[in-house]
């Protein structure tokens, strides 16, 4: 059986719903796309947003975790940038944390067998998407700079 990512607006209800997301594998360096993802989602989101690394020990001035066994609440959703071969492992991870609803993958990463297995233990699986991306589309803030612009328009601005 094929696996397939929810529907948009599937996708949305799940961003809606969420109110604590997991950064696992999230990285202190600003060139990484797991740091951008993170300045945007504590800028741009009302989410509590939690970061785990076992390698770093701050990231954006805020505590990095170890694991997600080690973090002080079970997030709702947790958000992987990690290798693929890395995803089975973060998926034990996940169910081992009680609480948690939703298991994200970013870009590039796709794994169909952990997608069903996550799905066949109870959580939302949406894998190969930019949470970043994602929240920015559906709250109208999505810009070609990828920031969040205050503006939901399709005319041009008076000169």
């Amino acid at each position: 059986m094929t696996w397939e990512n929810p529907s948009a607006s599937r996708r949305q209800q799940i961003l809606r719903g969420t109110r604590t997301v997991a950064v696992v594998g999230a990285s202190p360096n600003p060139s990484r796309a797991s740091n951008f993802v993170a300045t945007y989602l504590l800028a741009s989101t009302d989410y509590d947003v939690y970061f785990v690394n076992p390698n770093a020990s701050e990231i954006l001035g805020r505590p990095v975790h170890k694991s997600l066994a080690d973090l002080p609440v079970a997030p709702d959703l947790v958000d992987v940038f990690r290798r693929r071969e890395d995803l089975p492992g973060v998926l034990d991870e996940v169910l081992a944390v009680e609480g948690v609803r939703t298991f994200w993958t970013q870009f590039g990463l796709f794994d169909e067998e952990v997608a069903h297995r996550a799905e066949a233990a109870g959580l939302e699986v949406v894998m190969d998407r930019c949470l970043k991306v994602e929240h920015a589309r559906f709250h109208g803030g999505l810009h070609i700079a990828g920031f969040d612009t205050g503006v939901i328009s399709s005319r041009r601005r008076a000169r």
